[in-house]
């Protein structure tokens, strides 16, 4: 049996369904493992309280406490492929309130997770176009900082179509410790890119916070973006899985700013819905009626079940206080404890931490590591620990020659305290013994 080329694209081992199979894999085991390498959303009581409370409503009227068919209804019909409307509606209400954007319905569509906006929104961007001699040009999506989140890699039809520019690493300090770098942007190699100047970029993307690094781009970072990308008439794409403003795992000074050539993509996944599918696009009307007119054929509707639990919070912002009060705070309790585990096992060893800014992850630089973090990454799990290796978070750099790329892991920190007190035992044990090795 022969498969096309696009068949041929996705059946290949990838990064992602290399991390997804062994995912499950450890979920179907009968061994502990330490669960730190995958994206699941940590189990906070009080959000799944929530969740349960809103789930059990759907079917009530709130009024007269009587049975209420219509949020039911709604979730036994197909929406309109732009998606479920009260949603929509609540949305721009939410987003209006809080920013004064002044959107519309037009503005917003969703989608069945933020997974496959990305597979929409970088196919619509990027890949070939016809200029204006109708002459194909084959355009990239701009990475202006990577290390980058690994789902972006292979979601293009035909090729791999990114160009990356590679961080400045400044080493910093963290609530007064030493042993913390952070990245920046190098705004003079991405501003000298030739793929920009020559007209092959169709669109800039960041995630900020950044998955795998816990990175937050400075605002004035995102204002140069924006910049950037209105002089030369391309979109900037920001991915705020992680961000504001829910699940708002944001500990930097940071402001959420939209105009017409900004597209915000949201997700319901990390305030505690990740198998609900529900992602979520702010953007020109023209970007919106594209979106939906993919989800028609691809989707024929996104799902609404996450939209109706989500609708009743996003009207009265108790998915904001939600995200404020006990999602923000979990994580950054955990990012502390990680830290301290970290530096009792490894403080006298070559590791930097990247200053935790947000997200659930954090990302270990093992200076000078004897073995890739590939071969760290098989270790570890053989030891029933999971994290995933640094090199699939580069897509657009060729990191044959780049050493730093071979050296970091990413390391969830969403796990109870128990399994990240084990993982980070094992993590210590195993990169003591690989240095301690090569000194002999």
């Amino acid at each position: 049996m022969k498969f096309s080329k696009f068949g041929q694209k996705f059946t290949q081992p990838t990064g992602i369904s290399q991390l997804m199979d062994d995912l499950g894999d450890a979920l179907k085991s009968d061994q502990p493992v330490n669960m730190l390498g995958g994206g699941n959303p940590a189990k906070i009581d009080a959000v799944n309280e929530l969740f349960l409370e809103t789930y059990k409503a759907l079917g009530t009227d709130n009024d007269t406490g009587e049975a209420n068919s219509s949020a039911i209804i709604s979730m036994a019909n197909y929406s309109n492929p732009q998606g479920d409307s009260a949603f929509i509606d609540a949305l721009v209400g939410f987003f209006n309130r809080h920013y004064d954007w002044n959107l519309t319905s037009e503005n917003i569509a969703l989608t069945n997770g933020s997974q496959n906006a990305f597979f929409y929104l970088f196919n619509l961007f990027g890949g070939a176009f016809a200029d204006e001699q109708n002459q194909s040009v084959d355009k990239s999506i701009l990475l202006p900082l990577t290390p980058e989140y690994i789902g972006y890699s292979d979601v293009h039809v035909e090729g791999q179509h990114f160009a990356a520019v590679l961080p400045h690493i400044d080493e910093v300090t963290h609530d007064g410790a030493e042993g913390f770098f952070k990245y920046r942007v190098d705004f003079d190699a991405l501003e000298n890119l030739p793929a920009l100047k020559e007209g092959r970029i169709g669109a800039i993307c960041c995630s900020r916070p950044t998955n795998p690094t816990g990175n937050v781009l400075t605002d004035e970072e995102m204002a140069h973006l924006a910049e950037i990308a209105k002089r030369y008439d391309i979109p900037l794409i920001i991915d705020n899985a992680y961000g504001m403003p829910f699940p708002n795992i944001i500990y930097s000074d940071a402001h959420l700013t939209w105009d017409d050539n900004t597209i915000l993509c949201f997700s319901l996944s990390k305030i505690g819905l990740p198998g609900m599918r529900t992602g979520i696009i702010v953007a020109d009307a023209k970007v919106i009626e594209a979106v939906s007119a993919m989800n028609a054929v691809v989707n024929l509707a996104p799902t609404r079940f996450g939209a109706a639990i989500a609708t009743p919070l996003v009207k009265d912002d108790r998915i904001k206080q939600l995200a404020d009060t006990e999602i923000k705070p979990f994580y950054q309790k955990q990012a502390t404890l990680a830290v301290k585990l970290l530096k009792e096992a490894l403080g006298d060893y070559p590791l930097m931490i990247h200053k935790p800014e947000g997200a659930i992850f954090l990302w270990l630089w093992f200076k000078d590591l004897p073995i890739s973090t590939l071969e760290l990454y098989e270790r570890l799990k053989e030891k029933g620990t999971l994290i995933v290796p640094s090199e699939y978070f580069f897509p657009g750099v060729d990191v044959s020659d780049y050493q730093h790329a071979h050296e970091c892991i990413r390391m969830s920190i969403a796990a109870d305290e128990q399994t990240l007190t084990d993982g980070i035992r094992v993590i210590g044990e195993v990169v003591r013994e690989l240095y301690d090795e090569a000194k002999k």
